[in-house]
């Protein structure tokens, strides 16, 4: 299991094109990949989960990716986040 955390930077947050972006992108690997805020946790794969927890410019989240891919699944996820969000 591989875990980073990442800080929202964007202004508008997590909010639904890079949502959608993020799903995308978790979905290319065969890890499940989950998403956490103080608010709560989603499943990184599906987009009505993340949108639900309503992450604002500033929030942390922590990304866990569990699976046979974590390490690359990990490290696209945080390349993704530092170009997206």
């Amino acid at each position: 299991m591989k875990t980073f955390t990442y800080v929202i930077t964007d202004p508008l947050g997590l909010h639904a094109r890079p949502a959608g972006l993020l799903v995308k992108a978790a979905a290319g690997y065969s890890s499940a990949v989950t998403v956490a805020t103080d608010a709560g946790k989603a499943d990184a794969k599906r987009i009505m989960a993340v949108m639900r927890l309503a992450a604002k410019q500033g929030m942390t989240l922590t990304v866990t990716c569990d699976g046979a891919d974590e390490e690359a699944a990990a490290a696209g996820l945080l390349e993704f986040m530092k170009n997206n969000l």
